[in-house]
Parts: structure tokens; C-alpha cells; sequence
């Protein structure tokens, strides 16, 4: 199983937005990543996603002939569900 150390940052910040958005195509994870990153073009954007894919960690699949979609894949949800008990390990927000 693919660990969240093994990914990059891009790769980690796409699976988040995948998970936010629920089966969204390549255009929307590209429009919703570039609100906190610039310049995510093609070349940088599908061989990511390929990668996520090929990780077992997102599924893609097909709108329409033109659109694919990208779906968390369950080994992704776990994934993120590590990290963030891994991060609460180090870090604690105090309660108000």
C-alpha cells in the first residue's frame, strides 16, 4: 500500500480536492487546485492524476466520450484518514 510520505505535496493537495469535490473531471480539480496554486497545466496536472491512479488511490472513469472523472478509491480515503491521525499526533489546536 502506497504511504502518504511516498506522494508529493501536488499529489497529497489533489487527493484532497478529489475527496472534496466527489467525482469531479480533470478541468474541475485543475480549477479548484489553482485557487491555491498557479500555472497547474496540463503536463503537470493528468500525469499526477495517472499517478494517483496507478497508486490504487483514485479511480477514473468516464462522463462522455470527452470527460473523465477521477472518484477517491477506498485505499484513498484510508490514506487520508492516516494522515490526519498522524497529524494529530504533532499537532494539537487548543479548544476555546
Amino acid at each position: 500500500m502506497t504511504r502518504m510520505f511516498e506522494l508529493t505535496g501536488f499529489q497529497r493537495d489533489l487527493l484532497y480536492v478529489i475527496a472534496g469535490l466527489g467525482r469531479p473531471s480533470g478541468q474541475m480539480v485543475r480549477r479548484e487546485i489553482e485557487k491555491h496554486v498557479d500555472n497547474v497545466n496540463h503536463g503537470r496536472l493528468y500525469p499526477n492524476l495517472d499517478t494517483l491512479v496507478d497508486y490504487g488511490l483514485v479511480e477514473k472513469g468516464r462522463h462522455d466520450q470527452r470527460t473523465n472523472y477521477y472518484e477517491l478509491a477506498p485505499e484513498g480515503r484510508e490514506l487520508i484518514e492516516q494522515r490526519k491521525e498522524w497529524e494529530d499526533e504533532y499537532i494539537s489546536v487548543p479548544a476555546e
